[in-house]
């Protein structure tokens, strides 16, 4: 009996991949590729640990010598060492960049994987669904912590913060698409239909809108002053 309506399941999910890229537009079916997918996740997650690279180099910097001018100390808004002087940057007690160099990789492996054709099971993403969204949180508090608290703006942490919200709405449509849930029959509909209208796209577009809007309404000229 289960392995009848975990095969069912496959069905339903090859069913729902193929629609997705067989229906509409080119540009439609270029957003539904796995390909799309996966390699949006993969060069996010790359540019994440990038960022996390060099953040833990100025960290061990400042460790050093806590007055060291670092390369992207532009002014008194854009200052990488205001924001990593903070307490904030070290909540758990070490510099919180070194998360990104152990998580990234994860989602590197993750996304290469399934572009050689390696499909996880609905467990591992579920799983994969609910760490990310905690490092989704995390990355907004500190970005919530820089503008409001800090004062001060770091640009490898924007990276981060960009990054993440895209592997997060990546690895959402993935796991809306592959029925990895476990959600209503209902819900699961709902939430089927809209990635395949492509509002997720819209969604993750004024997202981020959103948040350079913000910035721009909280410092204004200060940026390049």
């Amino acid at each position: 009996m289960t392995d009848t309506l975990d095969t069912d399941t496959d069905t339903d999910t090859a069913a729902d991949g193929a629609a997705l890229v067989e229906r509409g537009s080119r540009l439609h079916r270029l957003r539904h590729s796995d390909v799309t997918v996966w390699v949006t996740m993969l060069v996010a997650s790359v540019a994440s640990l990038v960022a996390s690279f060099v953040l833990s180099i100025d960290a061990l910097t400042l460790a050093e010598n806590p007055n060291a001018d670092l390369g992207c100390n532009i002014n008194s808004v854009i200052s990488c060492g205001t924001v990593a002087g903070s307490w904030q940057s070290s909540l758990l007690g070490f510099p919180n960049a070194f998360l990104g160099l152990i998580t990234e990789p994860v989602v590197i492996t993750l996304a290469v994987a399934s572009l050689a054709g390696v499909r996880f099971p609905r467990w591992f993403m579920l799983t994969a669904q609910v760490v990310y969204t905690l490092g989704l949180v995390f990355a907004y508090w500190l970005f919530h912590q820089a503008m409001f608290e800090i004062g001060a703006l770091c640009p490898w942490c924007l990276l981060i913060t960009l990054a993440t919200t895209l592997v997060f709405f990546e690895m959402t449509y993935v796991n809306i698409r592959d029925h990895n849930f476990y959600l209503p029959a209902r819900t699961q509909a709902a939430l089927t239909r809209f990635i395949r209208s492509d509002l997720d796209v819209i969604l993750v577009v004024v997202w981020v809108l959103v948040l350079v809007l913000a910035v721009v309404l909280k410092y204004g000229e200060a940026l390049f002053s």
